[in-house]
């Protein structure tokens, strides 16, 4: 059985055709891991998971493969294989969490027994007695745990995160890392992020983006702080 869950090769994407924002960008995701991704800002996380997830028109890769498949980002078929959690979302507006879960659970083809019960993660995130107000009256951390909640509870095999602790309070960040650990049991989760302790306490692996490509790799074994921080350092004065 192929342990790879997304492999992509020499992916370009740019906003303006001047500007471009990854060069040449190449990396593998395993079956069963969390994956830490790291840099600046404006090193391109943002861009890279927004190209995963098939929302950026101006991208292009050599190859991408899931498992023995080749995929695009934008087939229908792998979209039912990632869920994204982005930084800032403001979609679905006038939908409670129960509208939004249910909705989306459809759209997943996960109806009847097959639906998911999010309610040990809705009680892990204190979000009980939030989820039959409208996403747009909710706070920033609260629409933030809207759709992790979905998207733990959802299991796709492929989870994308975008900054997932930024409007978290200190319990609920404790609690996502604790999901982010235990989610290895279902998929692989790739998650962008500022916060070193994010990446140190969660990942098996950190990705290092630098000037718009995976610069270094740090495996488990390597994963230190002071050694990340001195990587970004290294980055910064090139």
């Amino acid at each position: 059985m192929d342990a790879s869950c997304l492999m992509v090769r020499n992916l370009q994407a740019w906003y303006m055709p001047q500007r471009r924002v990854l060069y040449g960008l190449s990396m593998e995701l395993k079956k069963h891991e969390a994956v830490g991704l790291i840099g600046w800002n404006g090193a391109g996380k943002t861009t890279l998971i927004r190209a995963l997830s098939g929302l950026l028109k101006n991208c292009r890769a050599d190859e991408v493969r899931s498992g023995s498949r080749p995929v695009d980002f934008r087939d229908e078929a792998f979209k039912y294989y990632r869920y994204t959690v982005f930084d800032e979302d403001h979609s679905f507006a006038y939908f409670t969490f129960r509208e939004y879960f249910s909705y989306v659970c459809r759209a997943y083809g996960k109806t009847g027994k097959d639906m998911p019960d999010p309610g040990e993660i809705v009680e892990g995130f204190h979000f009980t007695e939030y989820q039959d107000v409208w996403m747009k009256e909710l706070s920033t951390g609260n629409r933030k745990k809207a759709f992790l909640i979905t998207g733990f509870a959802l299991k796709p095999e492929l989870l994308l995160l975008d900054e997932p602790v930024n409007g978290l309070d200190f319990q609920s960040t404790e609690y996502l890392y604790r999901l982010i650990r235990s989610y290895k049991a279902y998929g692989t989760v790739l998650f962008a992020s500022h916060v070193l302790e994010s990446i140190t306490l969660t990942s098996d692996r950190v990705l290092v983006l630098e000037h718009g490509r995976i610069g270094r790799t740090f495996e488990k074994e390597q994963i230190d702080a002071d050694e990340i921080r001195e990587a970004l350092r290294d980055e910064d004065d090139v």
